[in-house]
């Protein structure tokens, strides 16, 4: 959003202020100055500035040089150590904010591996008692072998009545 929308555009402010959208933004901004400044091609954009510098003041005519040889071109040093203080800091502005990054990243990592071993906790719970559900459970062939052991026995006592009531059915007769 460019602004607020509850005040007139005049009060908004500067644009260098509306532009701003958070107080992270100059770490963001010198990080990925410092991403650059550690790439190959600001190597070669160096380098060719260095030899553009040093082939202008060594073979320009004398009224269009700025930087003498003679001197050992003094102002290209100082251009390369005035480049060389402010890449210094942002190295390191780059390498604080990674930090932070890699532990926000640490913890989030360590909260995530304590919630999966709470998980997996709970869940060698549930297989164990469902286990246990299970061993408690009567299996087919438990049914089965319960159903024969029945079944032997109604015969024996079909078999002891049949007898019985022979017996008792000759003793009516004879």
């Amino acid at each position: 959003m460019s602004g607020r929308l509850d005040r007139p555009k005049a009060e908004q402010g500067r644009f260098w202020q509306r532009r701003r959208k958070g107080s992270d933004r100059f770490g963001a901004v010198s990080e990925g100055i410092a991403r650059f400044l550690g790439t190959p091609r600001f190597l070669v954009y160096l380098t060719v500035f260095c030899a553009a510098w040093l082939a202008w003041n060594t073979w320009a005519p004398a009224s269009l040089r700025f930087d003498d040889a003679a001197l050992g071109f003094t102002a290209l040093t100082l251009v390369l150590s005035l480049q060389a203080s402010y890449a210094a800091p942002l190295i390191l502005l780059a390498q604080n904010r990674q930090d932070d990054r890699d532990r926000v990243a640490a913890e989030q990592d360590r909260q995530r591996a304590e919630r999966s071993l709470a998980d997996t906790e709970y869940l060698a719970r549930e297989v164990a008692s469902l286990r246990q559900a299970v061993n408690e459970t009567a299996t087919r062939d438990f049914v089965r072998s319960e159903l024969r052991a029945l079944l032997e026995e109604l015969q024996r006592q079909d078999d002891e009545d049949d007898r019985a009531s022979r017996t008792h059915d000759e003793r009516e007769r004879g």
